[in-house]
């Protein structure tokens, strides 16, 4: 099966399946404590941050999801003229497909969409390091599209379930490396659904990559994706056993965030409002992601997605004002309570 016939189906089962994870983020258990006394001026609340020195209105980022068809065109193409309008980060799908086909270049290339658009990210699976992707390559893409940073996303569980997937993670440490020495931007790590070890992001962090996108679990949970692929009865159950699997969020951002306080951290993996997001943020998280809600936005429409946009900025304000908090900042320091799951 080919890359994009794959792409395809991811979208489709995405858009019109049930493929939440078992397992809650646990910002469930984080409760901010109410100021009924909040002693600002609500106009004076600021959700604008610098992040890889670009500043973005709303401390949110588009998270990588597809690319390498004409619907993942279309859909990466609305999600960039919204991330340049609200002032937004975006994230490109794994760019897998173009390194093998150059010609699907258009469904990557958003800045000739939106040329202001504040924060790209480019995005390659870490795997394809260990069949034949190079440094010069990573470096290739990223040129291709004029991203500001590079993620290489580890899937471990997700390749073990696929029929075709890529399964010689044998030493690819040194290769992660390397590419952070010879690319010409940051290099993030993220996870897609299962979240970061303390020990894993330890080593990662050692080789130099600058930074992490969580991706815990309870947002989509790509087994139960692979669970609706599956060529066989075998292969579903195998898939659907694996709907519990993974670190939740909010425990992968507090192990992260305190083996390694100075990285910069997005949260992502079951964010589904600024209140979600506000939990994050006092957590240590420098900014937010979310894929599953700007997906399911973009199939419809760009003003589906800008109320996406407007819904979760308006969530994120009010949580800052009800805890006093003029800042991202500030919500480090607003009053929790903190319940058992």
């Amino acid at each position: 099966m080919s890359t994009q016939t794959r792409k395809e189906e991811h979208i489709h089962i995405n858009v019109h399946e049930k493929v939440t994870s078992a397992l809650p983020s646990g910002f469930e258990q984080l409760h901010f404590v109410h100021q009924a006394l909040p002693e600002i001026d609500a106009k004076e609340i600021d959700t604008s941050v610098t992040f890889l020195n670009q500043k973005l209105k709303i401390p949110l980022l588009i998270s990588g999801m597809t690319g390498g068809t004409p619907k993942a065109q279309q859909i990466n193409q609305r999600l960039a003229v919204v991330a340049q309008e609200r002032g937004l980060a975006m994230g490109l799908g794994s760019m897998r497909v173009l390194h093998e086909k150059p010609e699907t270049l258009a469904s990557f290339a958003m800045r000739k969409t939106a040329p202001r658009l504040p924060l790209l990210l480019a995005n390659l699976g870490t795997v394809q390091l260990n069949y034949g992707v190079c440094t010069e390559d990573c470096q290739r893409l990223v040129d291709s599209c004029e991203a500001d940073a590079l993620v290489l996303h580890l899937n471990p569980l997700q390749e073990m379930l696929q029929k075709e997937g890529d399964t010689n993670w044998a030493a690819l440490l040194p290769k992660i490396e390397r590419v952070v020495r010879c690319v010409q931007v940051p290099v993030f790590c993220k996870e897609v659904g299962y979240g970061f070890s303390k020990k894993v992001a330890t080593h990662l962090a050692q080789v130099g990559v600058q930074g992490f996108d969580i991706a815990g679990a309870g947002g989509t949970s790509w087994s139960e994706v692979e669970a609706f692929r599956a060529p066989t009865d075998l292969h579903k159950r195998l898939a659907h056993s694996f709907i519990d699997w993974g670190i939740p969020t909010k425990q992968s951002l507090e192990m992260v965030q305190q083996a390694l306080p100075t990285t910069q951290l997005i949260a992502s993996g079951g964010i589904r409002s600024g209140i979600d997001a506000a939990k994050a943020f006092h957590l240590g998280a420098h900014l937010v992601g979310m894929a599953a809600p700007f997906l399911k936005a973009a199939v419809q429409s760009s003003k589906a997605i800008d109320d996406v946009v407007t819904l979760f900025e308006a969530q994120l304000r009010t949580t800052m004002f009800c805890t006093g908090s003029r800042t991202r900042d500030d919500l480090q320091k607003a009053d929790v309570l903190n319940t058992k799951p």
